[in-house]
């Protein structure tokens, strides 16, 4: 479902809006802003456990928490999409980040999950959401990757699942899509066969949570696409209040011009020098 969050009321005749329109990455800097603000995410970092998967967006939520710098993003992740196609980043990864109190832990974050009460926090992105507020994640490896430890783990500590996604994801439904997607289920593909798992109880965080959250103002989702680097761009309306839409502005001026995120150096291979063989392509993880 989508993060709830309440809007201030608006005085009669004193609403404004304000048309946007945001690439990727800057879709990216302003949700990962939205997530660091989140209350749960605040007492977590005061008092609790917070697990930072990884993933393209939440290298920009990881530096929005943490006060610090990641480059390149394309390193914080373990599958893309790149050259049009479904790929791994086969170069080495350390852990997911775990904060404990604020403070990095070394511990991993398998071990770390198992110490989670209803308090404490798990921040994974998503590859897909759909309009009811429902999220979902590609994985390609057997054991169903980040999410096959860490979703059973949240669910029965009924701990915070966080998921901050850009609506350039938007799909028409989570569910009928994970129906249609499991990794032995292709002949062919074009990259790695993967399934899609919906990401049960979610706490979704998109463009228009995270402007909620940050400037108290509602936004709308009104168009999308792009070319010549504008690809994935989403068209935003936003209204509220004058001094809320100022706000609100402000925010969209500082991130404007976010870098694109590059692709990793070493991805698993083609989907052509496969032949586009599922099977092999699969078996290139070895997992």
């Amino acid at each position: 479902m989508f993060y709830k969050s309440h809007l201030p009321d608006n005085e009669t005749g004193n609403c404004l809006s304000a048309l946007i329109a945001l690439t990727p990455s800057e879709s990216k800097r302003l949700i990962a802003k939205g997530v660091a603000m989140l209350p749960e995410v605040k007492r977590a970092l005061e008092r609790g456990l917070i697990i930072i998967a990884r993933g393209t967006t939440n290298a920009f939520v990881a530096e929005e928490i943490m006060g610090i710098s990641i480059e390149p993003k394309c390193e914080y992740c373990r599958g893309c999409i790149v050259d049009g196609e479904l790929r791994a980043n086969m170069k080495h990864a350390e852990n997911d980040f775990v904060l404990r109190q604020g403070k990095v832990d070394n511990i991993r974050p398998q071990e770390a999950i198992k110490e989670f009460t209803g308090d404490d926090v798990f921040i994974k992105g998503a590859s897909a959401v759909d309009s009811s507020g429902q999220a979902g994640v590609l994985a390609a490896g057997i054991g169903a990757g980040t999410i096959g430890y860490a979703l059973p783990m949240v669910m029965v500590r009924a701990a915070h699942l966080i998921v901050p996604v850009g609506l350039e994801k938007l799909v028409p439904s989570v569910d009928q899509a994970s129906q249609k997607c499991g990794v032995f289920d292709f002949k062919y593909s074009t990259g790695l066969p993967c399934a899609l798992i919906p990401l049960i109880n979610a706490k979704v965080v998109t463009e228009i949570q995270a402007f909620e959250v940050l400037a108290g103002i509602s936004a709308t989702h009104v168009a999308s696409g792009g070319i010549g680097g504008s690809e994935g761009t989403v068209v935003l309306t936003l209204e509220g209040s004058e001094g809320n839409i100022e706000q609100a502005f402000e925010l969209v001026k500082a991130i404007k011009g976010e870098p694109p995120v590059p692709c990793p150096e070493k991805t698993t291979p083609s989907a052509s020098s496969m032949n586009y063989d599922a099977i092999a392509l699969r078996n290139t993880l070895g997992r």
